[in-house]
């Protein structure tokens, strides 16, 4: 019963089977390949118009080389207060702008308020050079808190990005479980509202290794073939990166793998309000919940082999844990079946 992370989850057959055919052989490096190619092929028809896509190893490195892009002096990054950008990337984003700061807004359900980042980019000035000068908005599909942005609250805050000459980005680590929750298709959710620069995400859903830095206007892209290289993201044998992409696309393995972990966060879900042991911290629809344990069911829980992470309230919700309970996050995954779900909840009752 792992609901620690969809970190934790193996890599799909389907993946394996395309890294072991395209393992033979010699092939062009540097993602000059003509798998490479077609790959990037995929990512025009995913979303409907041409991009330029390029290949890294993490999240972290997508996060961090999109901002990179798009850096100016004094850069200052707007994110939720509680974005995985500014929690959980140890400096990640700060080192490969060389200097650029993360500034926090604050918003509910872990989402972006439009009016607190409008209050937030007036506070810069042009004239105050001091201050530094914004250069991009970052928003996660889904949040840190498992909630999702709607089409409209997305173009929103493209809105006020663009009318201050601001990238807007998101960050799409779990990019299929959003997918499959709000029913968008892929261009719907990104460039149709406004997106200018998506990290898209594969390794938690089913891949071994594979992250994408999409640019939705590939004529932004053109120093971003050497900033990738600066920060040691530039894989010579990028063919198996290719692989897996090209394996994850195909016949949308990709959406069924996320819905299917989508589905057994729903039946997770079901079992917490079903249990009078456990509540839901607050509602989510794609493959993360948030529960409230009495400490000592946690314990019990991990016991008969459940595991889970302790989770830090966020802002404004730390009223909601009693001095005996545990904020805990469950986290379902491709691989998570009915079985452990069902033997979890369980335990619970």
């Amino acid at each position: 019963m792992i609901f620690a992370s969809d970190n934790w989850s193996g890599a799909h057959p389907a993946i394996n089977a395309a890294l072991t055919a395209h393992g033979a052989g010699m092939a062009a490096a540097y993602g000059a390949s003509d798998l490479d190619r077609r790959v990037e092929r995929r990512f025009d028809e995913l979303f409907e118009r041409e991009v330029a896509v390029f290949f890294v190893g993490t999240g972290t490195a997508a996060n961090s080389l999109a901002f990179a892009a798009v850096n100016r002096p004094g850069g200052v990054v707007l994110c939720h207060r509680e974005a995985h950008v500014i929690e959980d990337e140890c400096g990640a984003p700060e080192f490969f702008t060389h200097g650029a700061r993360m500034a926090p807004i604050d918003g509910p359900d872990g989402k972006i308020d439009p009016d607190n980042l409008k209050r937030e980019i007036s506070r810069f000035k042009p004239d105050f050079v001091h201050a530094g000068q914004p250069m991009a908005v970052t928003i996660s599909q889904p949040g840190e808190a498992g909630t999702l942005y709607s089409g409209d609250e997305i173009e929103t805050i493209a809105k006020i990005a663009h009318d201050r000459n601001l990238a807007l980005h998101m960050d799409g680590a779990r990019f299929a479980n959003g997918l499959a929750a709000t029913g968008m298709t892929p261009a719907e959710m990104t460039w149709k509202r406004g997106v200018d620069i998506l990290s898209f995400g594969a390794t938690k859903n089913g891949c071994w290794c594979a992250e994408a830095v999409v640019f939705f206007d590939p004529a932004k892209a053109s120093q971003f073939p050497y900033i990738r290289k600066r920060g040691a993201q530039l894989f010579s044998k990028t063919r198996f990166v290719a692989a897996q992409f090209m394996a994850y696309l195909e016949n949308d393995l990709w959406l069924e793998l996320g819905s299917h972990a989508n589905r057994m966060a729903d039946r997770l879900r079901a079992g917490l309000d079903a249990s009078n042991q456990a509540r839901q911290a607050w509602p989510t629809h794609t493959n993360e919940s948030f529960a409230i344990l009495k400490a000592d069911r946690a314990e019990a829980l991990r016991a008969r082999g459940a595991v889970f992470y302790d989770w830090n309230p966020p802002h404004g919700f730390h009223d909601i844990v009693g001095d005996d309970e545990h904020l805990v996050r469950l986290v379902t995954s491709w691989s998570t079946t009915p079985d452990e779900v069902d033997r979890f909840c369980e335990l619970l009752a």
